[in-house]
């Protein structure tokens, strides 16, 4: 089976980003002109998913009316003859299917997935989560698809982390199966340094088979109090074996100020016609 289905959950508070976060949402901050929102729906449509699910909550409007049409604006736009500007607005509202649930309130990731459920209807999906963007030629969740559709199991995309961000992440332990493939043995949510099998940690890319669901449904309130996916997984790896993808691309951690400075730059020095006045503003910097 192919995977055409895609969950995105985008009902967090984004408190890493207050004050502005009060008022937008954290999937709506820009790299430059591009929120972080556009680039996960780019990647879940270059993957090859035609079907995407938001998860949202309050204060999430803006997404929706991102990826809605604006006739008053594209009537501007048309009036003014200004149709270059006219096809990029145009081609934002038609990129995909996309359809919205609420999550009632913040309860985990785990609950945020389970209200995709009847939606998801029986078929394999991918997760992506909207705090990162990955640049590769090859979409990081058209890597997860393609193990899926090699091995039939779910997969989740990982990479090596810094000692002092293990705490941060969902921590796996895992046999190697082929060049950056394990089969999973065991994952641990924010594990202590201590007591962290690995520093090989999940990150927000993930192919689910239907049956993750029912394992979720089972689990008990974890770290923080909340419905945690990692636990769900812990739980499908028992009674089917889950893959995890060392991923080939550049990740930038949206939710976090530092790397979202990182990619504003790095998208900026991409742009031919930012790229000089950009490099001589860093140079005056020194």
């Amino acid at each position: 089976m192919d995977v055409k289905k895609a969950v995105i959950p985008v009902a967090g508070l984004g408190t890493r980003f207050l004050p502005v976060t009060k008022s937008m949402p954290k999937e709506m901050l820009p790299i430059i002109d591009t929120p972080v929102i556009h680039y996960v729906v780019q990647e879940a449509i270059e993957s090859g998913i035609d079907d995407i699910i938001f998860v949202t909550g309050r204060n999430k409007r803006a997404i929706e009316d991102y990826f809605d049409g604006c006739p008053e604006l594209e009537m501007h736009l048309q009036a003014r003859g200004k149709y270059d500007m006219l096809e990029m607005v145009q081609e934002i509202s038609s990129m995909v299917d996309i359809h919205y649930i609420r999550q009632k309130e913040p309860n985990g990731l785990g609950d945020a997935i389970m209200t995709a459920r009847k939606h998801v209807s029986g078929d394999p999906f991918a997760v992506l989560l909207g705090d990162d963007i990955i640049v590769n030629e090859k979409p990081c969740t058209r890597q997860l698809i393609d193990v899926f559709r090699k091995y039939g199991r779910s997969t989740i995309a990982v990479e090596e982390v810094p000692q002092d961000k293990v705490s941060s992440y969902g921590i796996i332990s895992g046999s190697p199966v082929d060049d950056h493939l394990y089969a999973l043995d065991d994952i641990v949510e924010k594990p202590s340094v201590r007591e962290a099998p690995s520093n090989i940690g999940a990150i927000g890319r993930y192919v689910f088979t239907p049956e993750i669901f029912d394992c979720i449904e089972q689990i008990s309130k974890g770290v923080d109090g909340e419905l945690q996916l990692t636990d769900g997984i812990r739980l499908l790896n028992d009674s089917q074996k889950v893959y995890a993808h060392q991923f080939t691309g550049q990740r930038y951690d949206s939710g976090n100020k530092v790397e979202y400075v990182k990619a504003v730059l790095d998208f900026a020095l991409k742009d031919e016609g930012m790229r000089d006045d950009i490099l001589g503003h860093l140079e005056k910097l020194g």
